[in-house]
């Protein structure tokens, strides 16, 4: 690349932001336009967001989250979000009121709502590779960055809810852990950890590692007391701002899956204890070591016997919960239950970012300051990579947090290659090392690698249709006209229900809601009778069923004499009377008789 042009991406590199914001989004416009104007909210939480947006602007308080449309006859369900995400998708559609119809306004605000916080991520990325790597730097992240495919897709159109904006302010903290302005940097990581705790727990693991990395920082050098003083204070004053803001009526009770008194208190605690110690900081590095140390065994106790009910899993659901539902969620599984052209996609940049960090660090090794600020986000980033063999939902924070450290290789070793006398060996070379660096070479080669292809079964077949068809406004507008009333279908659908339909719909696939969840499979796994002693237990007037997706397939399997798969098979009852949604409709409704 001249020289010229990298120096004006250098004195521009707001301009350059900017420029590549607007050339995604029309990308990613574009590559979802189809799913736009079709309203396809693929996402049970995409749905559900919607469907939560609705009810506040139609007049639902500010606190109060329940969705009364889930379970209607047990007062609804109880959500554990925030408003926080809610915001810009209200105010997409109240801004889009104004120039066309609802639908259009709504088809509007779920197009550019997931498009915003990706101008914040790439902010950040931008910030972290100009103060660790160099000034242009940041162009080698966003090559990287188009490459990490589970970390754009939380930013697509109609992905609405609340990941896209967790991801961006994590893109903050890590940017805040490596800024060279002290103070500032500090505020930048708490406010942006408490903005992403007040929207929700998903990045606690990554939050909880920035701020030990911060503390390490002060423990190695006692100048970094400003830096650690800064996030003290605002991580502290933050989380109580947003709690207040933002808790919802519920998450003021001391639940452990969302921003809650639980961790308000310790977020207080840690604070006021961080400030406590660095405000005179003793000049021995072992003294600062040892109160660090103290304060975190002084939160950590107090959490243990405030809060015992949050020491275990935070979603707090039941055993029977986790073996009929949770344990079957598949991004819930580690990476290595997927296929192997699967864990090669998502987990090639991740390797190649934890190597770019690693030498980036070797690079500056002799420079204690820069150094520091090296690691921190190094350590989380291959912390993340390690809980890919957890949970594969780490993928889009796992690629985010590689970003910079695939510059790190590309921003450094390519211009070794410019300097190469063939020009053959620059080219060739170039491109091979930004592929290599950027973790980009493995996804590009599987695409030219035969696949077994094994021959597709009637069922497989059936299963793709299903899942493909059945959530689409085509499908559900038979449903949609009848009558209002409750129905009682599978978890995976209910939010779609809700989000398309005047009908309410027994649930959706959220923690909180357990019994809910548990009746749903144990009414499709169990006998006809004790099916229908449920399907009246929540005042169900329909009963609709997607032969063959997803959630189908494991009632069929778990279950194959069960009450699902009577019906798949064509069984009647005498208290269900057959729905006509059309001749080729995927979908199965009877209206249930009492």
């Amino acid at each position: 690349m001249p020289e010229r042009l990298l120096g004006w991406m250098e004195r521009h590199w707001r301009l350059v932001v900017l420029l590549v914001w607007l050339l995604a989004c029309a990308l990613f416009a574009w590559q979802k336009w189809g799913g736009i104007v079709a309203f396809q909210l693929g996402d049970t939480d995409d749905n559900l967001r919607m469907a939560q947006v609705r009810a506040w602007l139609n007049g639902q308080g500010w606190y109060d989250l329940r969705q009364y449309r889930f379970d209607p006859a047990f007062g609804g369900a109880n959500i554990h979000w925030s408003r926080i995400v809610d915001l810009p998708i209200a105010g997409l559609i109240l801004l889009g009121k104004l120039f066309t119809t609802g639908a259009n306004a709504e088809r509007m605000a779920v197009a550019v709502a997931p498009l915003l916080p990706y101008a914040v991520l790439l902010t950040g990325i931008a910030l972290t590779a100009r103060r660790l790597i160099s000034p242009a730097a940041f162009v080698a992240a966003f090559v990287a960055l188009y490459f990490a495919g589970a970390t754009n897709g939380m930013f697509m159109p109609t992905r609405i809810d609340h990941h896209g904006w967790q991801l961006a302010m994590l893109s903050l903290v890590i940017a805040g852990l490596a800024d060279p302005d002290r103070r500032r940097g500090g505020l930048t990581a708490g406010i942006a950890s408490a903005i992403s705790l007040s929207i929700g727990l998903e990045m606690l693991i990554y939050l909880a590692l920035a701020a030990a990395a911060q503390v390490l920082m002060w423990v190695s050098d006692a100048e970094e007391r400003d830096r650690l003083l800064a996030y003290a204070v605002s991580i502290a004053g933050g989380t109580a701002i947003g709690f207040l803001l933002f808790a919802s009526y519920a998450n003021r009770a001391a639940v452990c899956d969302a921003l809650s008194p639980v961790w308000l208190s310790d977020a207080l605690l840690g604070g006021a204890l961080l400030a406590l110690i660095v405000w005179k900081s003793p000049a021995r590095w072992t003294t600062r070591l040892a109160l660090a140390a103290a304060a975190g065994v002084a939160v950590a106790t107090f959490h243990a016997l405030a809060w015992p009910n949050c020491l275990s899993r935070l979603e707090g659901v039941s055993p029977e919960v986790d073996r009929l539902w949770l344990s079957n969620v598949r991004e819930a599984k580690p990476i290595t239950q997927h296929s192997w052209r699967t864990v090669t996609t998502v987990i090639s940049l991740p390797i190649a970012g934890l190597l770019g960090w690693a030498w980036l660090a070797f690079l500056h090794r002799r420079e204690p300051e820069h150094l520091r600020r090296i690691l921190g986000p190094a350590a989380i980033a291959a912390a993340s990579l390690g809980l890919l063999f957890w949970q594969t939902r780490a993928g889009p924070a796992s690629q985010l947090l590689g970003v910079v450290g695939c510059a790190a290789l590309t921003a450094t070793l390519l211009p070794r290659l410019w300097n190469a006398k063939n020009s053959l060996v620059v080219v060739l070379g170039s491109t091979a090392l930004v592929l290599v660096a950027s973790g980009g070479a493995a996804p590009i080669v599987l695409k030219y690698l035969p696949e077994k292809q094994d021959k597709v079964t009637e069922s497989q077949r059936l299963n793709n249709r299903a899942n493909r068809l059945c959530p689409t406004l085509w499908a559900m507008r038979p449903v949609a006209k009848q009558p209002k009333g409750m129905v009682f279908t599978f978890i995976d659908l209910g939010p779609r229900l809700i989000a398309i339909t005047r009908h309410d719909a027994l649930g959706g696939p959220y923690h909180r809601n357990g019994e809910a969840i548990a009746d749903s499979m144990n009414a499709m796994r169990g006998t006809p009778e004790q099916a229908r002693a449920l399907i009246l237990k929540h005042r169900s007037d329909y009963l609709l069923i997607c032969p063959h997706m997803n959630q189908a397939t494991i009632f069929r399997a778990q279950a194959p004499r069960g009450f699902y798969a009577q019906l798949e098979r064509g069984a009647s009852f005498p208290w269900l009377q057959p729905i006509d949604l059309g001749k080729d409709s995927p979908l199965k409704m009877w209206r249930v008789l009492r």
